[in-house]
């Protein structure tokens, strides 16, 4: 069974840019609430997780701290992104082990390329 890419994103533009560019590509991404996400993984072939780090419900950091302290998530790569003045907010989710953290306008660029390389990986 192939992977998917679970997404915790609630902006809709950024879920639409995600969305279009996977489907260009024939990559697999599900939008997941932050409660949803631990449920979801067990479920499903996890490629990747991509998290606003800005997300409403203020649980990114938590998420990211979460699936990095069970060994059995630990490997799946997670890639956040934050706007750019809010390097606070970038440096608590390094310090929270995500794996990779751009600016917004970094993470809309590079996205394609983002998708290709995290759709590679192997699914846990």
């Amino acid at each position: 069974m192939a992977g998917i890419i679970l997404t915790v994103v609630e902006d809709l533009i950024f879920l639409s840019k995600i969305q279009q560019a996977a489907q260009l590509l024939g990559v697999r991404v599900k939008p997941v609430a932050p409660s949803q996400l631990a449920e979801e993984i067990r479920q499903s072939p996890t490629q990747a997780v991509i998290v606003d780090l800005n997300h409403r419900s203020g649980a990114a950091l938590e998420v990211v701290r979460a699936l990095k302290a069970d060994p059995a998530t630990r490997p799946i790569p997670i890639v956040g992104f934050v706007s750019h003045v809010q390097t606070d907010v970038a440096t608590a989710a390094q310090e929270a082990q995500c794996d990779i953290v751009l600016a917004r306008s970094a993470f809309s660029q590079q996205l394609p390329q983002l998708l290709q390389k995290l759709s590679a990986v192997p699914p846990r």
